[in-house]
């Protein structure tokens, strides 16, 4: 029987915040039977598939404004992750992700876990105002093409 390993708080929110995108951040915590580490990279592959298709149809394509939120919305889920698990009491860390550690092992907050949460709020922020203010411009230029065939 081996000993459980520990979980540490700033290597997970650093994984949250560079490689959310591919779940690894869920899979160092929660390892490979977890659904939604899984579910990651496909949400955030049909996003990148929505850049490719405004690359290659431009911004008429009306899949495509229907994808690139989803690349927008799982950064800034993925940072707001990284956050999370970078606030985080050391008490509650160890508690959730180390049980039967000793205290103070793997929890405390350094200066390597803030700066992934300031990284973390300035992109994931950035990334979510993108992912709104695109959705509402091609939702709004759609509605006023549609009302000017109804006026012709």
């Amino acid at each position: 029987m081996h000993a459980p390993t520990t979980k540490n708080k700033t290597t997970a929110a650093w994984l949250a915040f560079i490689f959310g995108q591919l779940g690894l951040h869920r899979l160092y915590l929660f390892g490979f039977r977890d659904l939604w580490a899984w579910l990651h990279p496909v949400v955030a592959a049909l996003g990148w598939w929505g850049v490719e298709r405004v690359q290659l149809y431009g911004q008429d394509d009306q899949l495509a404004w229907l994808l690139i939120p989803l690349l927008g919305f799982t950064l800034a889920g993925t940072a707001l992750t990284a956050i999370y698990y970078g606030l985080m009491s050391s008490e509650k860390w160890n508690a959730r992700h180390n049980p039967g550690s000793p205290e103070a092992i793997a929890g405390n907050t350094s200066w390597l876990t803030i700066g992934a949460v300031v990284f973390a709020l300035l992109f994931g922020t950035i990334s979510l105002m993108s992912s709104i203010v695109f959705s509402f411009q091609r939702y709004f230029e759609y509605q006023v093409e549609e009302a000017r065939k109804i006026s012709q």
